[in-house]
């Protein structure tokens, strides 16, 4: 008897512990290769090319195939407990402020500059973004789906894991059952992957990207070699990421007197309230700090999704 209690004792702690953890908030979204196969995509120029950007917004509106494959990826997240986010409801909600961020520049008329998927990833701040593409194969009157499956990290867009495959033959159409059957077989592996993507980060950080440049000719008239004491100020940044990276990650592949690219940075996951830290608060932390005594440089933080942020030093 004592020895069932005692088995039974762990298992409770166990099953306690398992709800405990902690798990990586999801989005799904169609892939590029989808969205232009389906001529959901904008053209535009940029630097004398022409790229095609997904439209998520015009797939939403004009393909029901692709609102029943979300739905169905998300019931299926969600039977495992992931939490997740709408695209759809985050297009709703960056339209709202699409307006305010396009009238936003700088001094010098610099504009916010983001992709599409970053501008959805920062609005939900999603710690992981599911890219999924599907086609449909005829076989008589069977139909099959092959899909692929792939896991990014929403802040850095590195790959975390994949999966594909393709369903048998069905005499049905719908894509959501369709989706379903060629896709649980793969789930847990899959699903394992991203798990151990988010544990890993909550143990030596969420990875982003800071760059600090300097103002020409700036009204604070300082540069990253400008001294303070026996230290420059690029050796003051340094210092000061060395304390407020997670385990003093971070690697600088290139300085010079006015620009510094600070790449592999780890920062917390959540601050002291639970709350996710990106790349724009991180490095809002860093500017309040270069504002105080005894450096008092004015400076501005510029978006740049999720993963990565711009601090240009010497001007507001």
């Amino acid at each position: 008897m004592k020895k069932y209690i005692f088995t039974l004792a762990l298992g409770l702690v166990a099953l306690v512990a398992s709800a405990q953890i902690k798990k990586p908030e999801l989005m799904v979204i169609p892939s590029d290769v989808w969205c232009i196969s389906n001529g959901f995509y904008t053209e535009i120029e940029n630097m004398g090319m022409t790229v095609k950007v997904p439209n998520y917004k015009q797939a939403l509106q004009e393909s029901m195939e692709l609102k029943l494959a979300i739905a169905k990826l998300n019931d299926l997240m969600a039977e495992r407990q992931f939490p997740l986010q709408s695209l759809e409801q985050t297009i709703k909600n960056l339209e709202q402020r699409r307006m305010e961020d396009n009238l936003t520049l700088s001094k010098a008329g610099n504009e916010l500059a983001e992709s599409p998927l970053d501008e959805v990833a920062r609005t939900a701040k999603c710690d992981i973004i599911l890219e999924l593409s599907w086609e449909m194969k005829d076989f008589g009157p069977k139909h099959s789906l092959s899909y692929i499956l792939e896991g990014r990290d929403a802040y850095t867009g590195k790959a975390i894991g994949a999966a594909s495959g393709t369903g048998a033959p069905s005499l049905t159409a719908d894509v959501d059952v369709l989706l379903e059957e060629a896709i649980v077989a793969n789930m847990d592996n899959f699903n394992n992957r991203l798990l151990d993507h988010f544990t890993e980060m909550q143990t030596i950080g969420r990875e982003i990207t800071l760059d600090v440049k300097v103002f020409a000719n700036n009204a604070a008239g300082i540069d990253l070699e400008t001294e303070y004491g026996d230290d420059e100020l690029i050796d003051i940044i340094n210092n000061w990421l060395q304390l407020n990276t997670v385990q003093g990650r971070f690697s600088m592949p290139y300085a010079s007197e006015n620009t510094a690219n600070f790449t592999q940075v780890r920062i917390p996951v959540y601050d002291e309230r639970g709350r996710a830290i990106d790349a724009n608060g991180f490095a809002k932390q860093l500017s309040k700090m270069l504002k105080k005594e005894p450096y008092n440089i004015p400076s501005k933080v510029l978006v740049k999704g999720l993963g990565r942020a711009v601090i240009i030093l010497g001007e507001k």
